[in-house]
């Protein structure tokens, strides 16, 4: 789908280049065993919950197919061919005209929590340097080297304790920015519940408050607001219900990590806010909390999106599915319970006779 909205430049200026992808180089000369320590590190990446890609760049031809082979008659006709298998695939292309490995890892970067790069010494990404037999260093014009990792020791365990410590802080570096919905049709309350005044404040005027500490920018998306000098986001067009003012937001701004917040929750409090962030982290592409009681619902209304999740809302928009709490089957999707005590945070006001017990 087209985004109708301009691209926020600030959350591009704070995204740009390399510095928050999760992309993590594995350097060294010929022999130095970067196949290997790969190899070994990946299965126990994964098994943490991590989706894992490795990219690496090569001057040889690349073999991916026989000759002769149905997909490798089209390749050589001029098309580049989706071969598609059981829990398998693969995408066989040409390359672009200046197409560089910045732009590879742009393109990896919506669809996993960490891409290996083997070798490219060149590269302006952290980095360890494997020594082979012969105790080879790096070159001294090689930067971002973290540690060098010697031959004949547990490189595995070397490794996976770096990317530990190193993983969550890059993680983190996407800024955090607030969305606040209010294109309900209000129709059992009678009239928008984002101007209801609580202590001479309109509601919508309360919840850009509490998001403020918590947030880079905070925008309001759906309907129409009065709140004067904050960036109004009209729905996303052809997407029904909250998910259209969520995919508006994460469309304006796709490299941040959003706090979506419904408009009517009376009792939201920052240590809700703070504890949603404090889920933030590799491989959880968005929380959604699951509330204890009667049907333990799922909350998509008070929940944190990583970036990542768009694509996620898009495959879901795409079926006509717009029910954002269907989000929270896959894997990389987590649904906590909150901790004790926060729960009245998610308390949302539909009728006049809820308002009145919230008072």
């Amino acid at each position: 789908m087209l985004n109708p909205y301009p691209e926020c430049h600030d959350a591009k200026r704070l995204t740009s280049g390399l510095r928050a992808i999760s992309a993590f180089g594995v350097c060294g000369w010929s022999g130095s065993g970067k196949t290997t320590l790969i190899e070994a590190v990946v299965p126990l990446l994964r098994k943490k919950g991590l989706k894992v890609a490795v990219l690496k760049r090569t001057a040889h031809p690349i073999v991916v197919d026989r000759h002769g082979k149905d997909s490798d008659r089209f390749f050589r006709a001029g098309a580049d061919v989706l071969l598609e298998g059981p829990d398998q695939g693969l995408f066989r292309m040409r390359g672009s005209p200046g197409a560089d490995l910045s732009s590879s890892l742009r393109t990896l970067s919506p669809l996993y929590d960490l891409i290996l790069v083997e070798s490219c010494k060149e590269t302006p990404l952290p980095r360890v340097w494997l020594t082979g037999p012969s105790h080879r260093l790096a070159p001294e014009r090689v930067r971002g080297i973290l540690t060098t990792l010697p031959w004949n020791t547990d490189r595995v365990e070397a490794l996976l304790a770096i990317l530990q410590e190193w993983l969550p802080r890059q993680w983190r570096k996407p800024p955090v920015f607030g969305c606040v919905l209010i294109g309900g049709k209000s129709r059992r309350m009678g009239y928008p519940k984002h101007l209801i005044e609580t202590r001479g404040k309109t509601w919508i005027q309360r919840t850009v408050e509490v998001l403020e500490p918590f947030t880079s920018q905070v925008v309001v998306a759906g309907g129409t607001s009065e709140l004067s000098g904050a960036v109004h986001l009209p729905d996303a067009p052809d997407v029904g219900g909250p998910m259209a003012g969520v995919l508006s937001a994460m469309r304006w701004a796709p490299h941040v990590s959003w706090l979506v917040v419904a408009c009517d929750l009376p009792l939201l409090s920052g240590p809700s806010l703070e504890w949603l962030l404090s889920t933030r982290s590799p491989g959880v592409w968005a929380t959604l909390p699951q509330l204890t009681g009667e049907g333990r619902r799922i909350e998509s209304l008070l929940a944190h999106y990583d970036w990542r999740a768009r694509r996620l809302i898009e495959d879901l928009a795409a079926k006509d599915d717009f029910s954002l709490s269907h989000l929270g089957f896959h894997n990389q999707v987590s649904t906590p319970a909150p901790p004790e005590g926060l729960e009245p945070a998610w308390q949302d006001v539909d009728t006049p006779a809820e308002l009145e017990q919230v008072g």
